[in-house]
């Protein structure tokens, strides 16, 4: 899984991010392009157009959804299935797509941005139990980051 959190598991309001982030934007092009990214319905739509160089795999339950550009499933099983060619496939959002991913995923790429938000969309906590932070490099606030951000690398245990 790849995705960007307050320090409060904020995600985002609206259908949007609540931050704006280059290096982050940077980061997630680098490590996913080449791969299946899997997300909601919402997620994708929130895109002005398909991510270059990505395979969109899209959760819905609408049955008669169709998009050019994303293949349609209606499970995150289904969508594992489709993506099965890919060794490292992203699932990228929103949060219920996140819920149901943390019992599948064997990593999460974490952009932990250090700050409070008001949002209505949130990653779910990370049971350390069964999860590791294997990696965090931090970045400072500058003129192009509002606010300092972390990113984190978890594997499960």
């Amino acid at each position: 899984m790849i995705a960007a959190a307050g320090e409060n598991n904020e995600l985002g309001k609206d259908n949007d991010l609540v931050w704006h982030l280059p290096d982050d934007f940077k980061r997630f092009k680098q490590l996913t392009t080449g791969h299946f990214i899997i997300m909601g319905r919402k997620t994708f739509e929130s895109f002005p157009k398909p991510l270059p160089n990505r395979t969109h795999v899209v959760i819905t339950r609408n049955s008669d959804y169709q998009k050019e550009g994303a293949i349609i499933v209606h499970s995150l099983d289904e969508a594992l299935l489709k993506a099965h060619s890919d060794e490292q496939p992203f699932i990228i959002g929103g949060g219920e797509i996140y819920k149901q991913g943390m019992a599948v995923a064997d990593k999460i790429e974490l952009t932990r941005v250090h700050g409070g938000f008001k949002a209505d969309t949130y990653f779910p906590e990370i049971p350390v139990e069964k999860w590791e932070l294997v990696s965090e490099v931090h970045h400072e606030r500058d003129d192009r980051h509002k606010y300092s951000f972390s990113y984190q690398t978890w594997m499960r245990k």
